[in-house]
């Protein structure tokens, strides 16, 4: 045997602060791929997941009537149509595994104009999918979601501070806890989310190292991914801090790590930091067609992280 190999870290069990958040694929080119994907309360039911998101929300503010993209699982232009999905959602929950709903996307039509505006979007987040009570809820009214994730990839950051403010006094009158998490892009801090991560209000951040080139992994990269998850791993306003990652080498332009390499190579990297919360995986369907998780779950962990769900 080579001396020089590296060798895989040894299997630890995976506590729930060291999770898997996944993102169900949101723009799939066809019904063939919806299906392949499975439903909500399938990819619960795997064990391999701690947080899912429901994706997206992806038309609201500035006077827009809010709707949902759900990539043929459901049409949400016809009320009823989705309430299946809150059935899902409670199945979920019932394995101990929290469902947000994220907003944005790069596919959709969305603003905040003022903080007006952003109280708005919350009050209908709030009485449409969380701890609120509304005469349309899209999922029916026995599903209540656990958070609010920010996916916000175009456009301009006006707002979104306001918007998880407001989201956030909404949590505040309930004895339930709910959650608001982001996917930022990799280059810190993020041009579009980083005034609302500053609040301090976001308990996650699944940090996007694909599609980012500069700091992202790779071989010729390792300074620059090292330094760029250093000042999201420092940051004082963000509970836990998660690897995004794409699932499959197509899932993405780039940014794919094999599980072999993340194991042996970048895990090493990321799991010394103290808010080091797990992986997030882009996305449910190209997980499913890799096996991405199911080849990295028990490495996933670390042994010193104490945050719990």
């Amino acid at each position: 045997t080579d001396p020089k190999k590296k060798k895989p870290l040894s299997p630890k069990p995976a506590p729930p602060s060291s999770s898997i958040p996944i993102i169900p694929e949101p723009d799939s080119p066809s019904a063939v791929q919806d299906s392949r994907e499975g439903t909500l309360a399938e990819a619960c039911a795997t064990g391999l997941y701690s947080y899912v998101m429901i994706a997206f929300l992806n038309v609201f503010g500035a006077g827009r009537t809010p709707a949902l993209n759900l990539a043929g699982h459901c049409d949400a232009s016809y009320p009823g149509s989705c309430a299946f999905i809150g059935g899902h959602v409670k199945a979920c929950q019932s394995r101990n595994v929290k469902v947000f709903l994220a907003l944005g996307g790069a596919v959709g039509s969305y603003s905040l104009s003022s903080s007006e505006d952003a109280q708005g979007v919350a009050d209908y987040l709030w009485n449409s999918f969380l701890g609120g009570s509304s005469g349309s809820r899209p999922f029916g009214n026995a599903a209540v979601l656990d958070g609010i994730d920010l996916a916000i990839v175009m456009g301009k950051p006006d707002h979104y501070d306001n918007l998880a403010k407001h989201l956030n006094q909404h949590f505040s009158t309930s004895t339930s806890k709910y959650y608001l998490s982001a996917a930022p892009q990799c280059p810190y801090p993020d041009k579009l989310l980083g005034s609302a991560l500053n609040t301090g209000l976001f308990q996650f951040a699944w940090v996007q190292f694909y599609n980012n080139p500069p700091c992202e992994y790779s071989a010729r990269n390792v300074q620059e991914f090292k330094s760029a998850w250093i000042e999201w791993s420092s940051s004082n306003h963000i509970d836990a801090v998660y690897l995004g990652l794409p699932a499959a080498p197509n899932a993405s332009g780039s940014g794919y790590v094999p599980p072999a390499k993340l194991v042996n190579d970048v895990l090493p990297i990321v799991q010394g930091a103290s808010r080091y919360g797990g992986i997030m995986l882009w996305s449910r369907y190209f997980d499913i067609i890799n096996n991405y998780s199911s080849n990295i779950h028990k490495y996933v962990a670390t042994e010193f992280s104490s945050f719990a769900e």
